[in-house]
């Protein structure tokens, strides 16, 4: 298992991540080493965020947190990962062969005493289709807000791909570049 550490606007020293690559050592019996972690740490105000994203077979999860102590914040953002996998146990269950080490991990996982039952499973209730018109990445927002939307697909005027503009929830912007 690969596990990347990086700090934004902290130094996160030798000691730091020696216990938070401990406390990430409970997912390497599961994914050895065809996980790869990276564990992100900043400031916010008072607060240190953790944010952590695992890929596996070109699969994603990603949890983040916020704490005032930094190991207390990793600590909630590996228990959110957790429970992630665990609440799509049924799901990941039923799609061994696209998932076979989360499969694996939650069907080993001895202090899994959980049992979900889902009433209803998320379903596709609306399709929409619309005409991709080139434009600015700055026109594109435009737009969006305009339509009141949380995000926006269009293609790129200069690069000709399809992106996806979307509002963050710290009030600024992401844009979302394919790479083909």
């Amino acid at each position: 298992m690969k596990i990347t550490t990086q700090g934004k606007g902290i130094r996160i020293g030798t000691h730091l991540e020696q216990k938070i690559l401990d406390k990430m050592s409970k997912f390497d019996k599961y994914f050895g080493d065809e996980g790869s972690f990276n564990v992100c740490i900043k400031s916010e105000g008072n607060f240190m965020v953790s944010e952590i994203t695992m890929k596996l077979d070109g699969k994603y999860f990603r949890a983040e947190a916020k704490d005032e102590e930094v190991l207390n914040a990793v600590d909630k953002t590996i228990d959110k990962l957790e429970s992630q996998i665990r609440k799509q146990k049924t799901k990941l269950l039923n799609r061994k062969k696209d998932y076979p080490q989360v499969a694996s991990y939650l069907e080993d996982d001895s202090s899994a005493d959980f049992d979900f039952e889902f009433e209803d499973e998320k379903k596709i209730v609306k399709r929409k289709s619309f005409e991709i018109r080139p434009m600015t990445s700055e026109d594109a927002i435009l737009q969006m807000e305009m339509l009141g939307h949380n995000f926006l697909v269009y293609m790129d005027q200069d690069t000709e791909s399809v992106c996806v503009v979307y509002k963050r929830k710290d009030g600024n912007y992401g844009l979302i570049e394919p790479e083909y």
